[in-house]
């Protein structure tokens, strides 16, 4: 039963990734269709992401009024709600509108399964588990550009994901005796004895802040890369946009791949060496955008940025119930999921900003100024939480 409940775990973390990526494959089609703007899926965009933060930091609250299973399956029941909106939607104003249990479905079951995982599996399958949502967001959008390629419309494409996350709420639900064993089985269960912490008490928490701003700065850093890794190999570096496409695409492999062989490293390294290590491939990275070599080493250091990034997700996720304790972890959790949507809503836009008023060569120096400061923000972490074991432990 066991292996059960974490083969329905990996599938639902598949489900988490694959309607992360439809806005941006379909959106070229639907603003035409629906008469706006290109730059109305920034507003789509910003209220899904709205919705995420509220539901993340819910989470901590709902997981201990209804356990992880009833809020994984009540979330991707909401997800696929919103998918079959967004399939019937003629209007900007009702893509709006149904944008809203899309963001609400996605940040508490993110937050209430990873918590989930961190307590009661081991740090490789943390990655896995990630590297399955990479599939999913791959997915995604190969579903919707298999659509439209074959003359399809958009909606559709959205209806296919919105079936395969019905069918996934079906298994949820009646997977709900396992999760009930599993919690029972369980020496300590926070969601049982624990009660839920407001904002202010998880801030006020030792590391708090701190892990919070790591989590904000490793978001930021993925997502500006992936936003606009094709403009800066295209606008400055010369590359052809064919290519930089292309490259753009393989960071998200170099991701996905890069989470799949740390699950192996995990079984030699703890989760904060492969941070580390993750943070010293990403500086890498970075160096070779820095040099003037041309454009290969540009193209090498964006795979390696995607490489990088791979560990640091997970394991800092995976590491929170040892960092901050078993009972304080969902709450954490919680927070961090925030934390990373905000990092995710603000600082791509910034450096367009950047890119447009001042030059996109700059990117190479964002990113590892966001680097650096999530570095230093992990490293006080660290400190931190050592110092407060240690005096508990007096």
């Amino acid at each position: 039963m066991v292996h059960l409940l974490l083969a329905i775990i990996y599938v639902s973390f598949i489900s988490l990734g694959l309607p992360d990526g439809l806005l941006g494959a379909a959106w070229p089609t639907i603003y035409q269709d629906l008469s706006v703007p290109v730059s109305y899926a920034g507003v789509v965009s910003m209220i899904i992401s709205a919705g995420t933060v509220v539901s993340s930091l819910m989470s901590d609250r709902l997981t201990y009024k209804l356990g992880t299973g009833k809020v994984t399956a009540i979330s991707v029941c909401m997800t696929a709600a919103a998918l079959f909106g967004f399939s019937s939607c003629h209007t900007f104003g009702m893509l709006c509108l149904w944008a809203i249990p899309y963001g609400l479905g996605a940040g508490s079951v993110d937050a209430s399964l990873n918590n989930y995982v961190a307590l009661h599996y081991t740090s490789r399958h943390m990655s896995w588990l990630h590297c399955m949502w990479g599939v999913g967001a791959a997915t995604g959008p190969y579903m919707m550009g298999y659509v439209l390629s074959g003359g399809g419309h958009w909606t559709l494409g959205y209806r296919s994901v919105g079936i395969i996350q019905i069918v996934l709420t079906v298994i949820l639900f009646l997977s709900l005796p396992l999760w009930k064993e599993r919690k029972a089985a369980d020496a300590v269960n926070q969601e049982a004895k624990v009660k839920p912490l407001t904002l202010s008490q998880i801030i006020k928490i030792p590391g708090a802040k701190q892990i919070m701003t790591a989590f904000f700065c490793y978001c930021a850093l993925e997502q500006t890369t992936a936003l606009w890794a094709s403009s800066y190999l295209t606008l400055h570096k010369g590359v052809s946009p064919e290519t930089a496409a292309a490259f753009s695409s393989i960071f998200f492999i170099g991701i996905t791949g890069g989470r799949l062989l740390n699950g192996f490293l995990t079984m030699k390294f703890n989760d904060t060496q492969l941070i580390r290590g993750g943070e010293g491939i990403i500086l890498a990275g970075i160096a070779a955008m820095l040099l003037p070599v041309g454009k290969t080493a540009s193209l090498v250091g964006f795979i390696l940025i995607g490489f990088g990034c791979a560990p640091i997700y997970p394991c800092i996720i995976h590491s929170t119930p040892e960092n901050f304790g078993e009972e304080k972890s969902q709450a954490l959790i919680g927070v961090q999921m925030a934390s990373a949507y905000i990092g995710i809503c603000l600082m791509p836009p910034l450096f367009g900003l950047i890119a447009n008023h001042i030059n996109v060569a700059l990117m190479p120096e964002y990113i590892l100024a966001i680097l650096i400061v999530m570095a230093c923000m992990y490293e006080t972490v660290l400190r931190k939480v050592k110092s407060n074991q240690i005096l508990y432990r007096k």
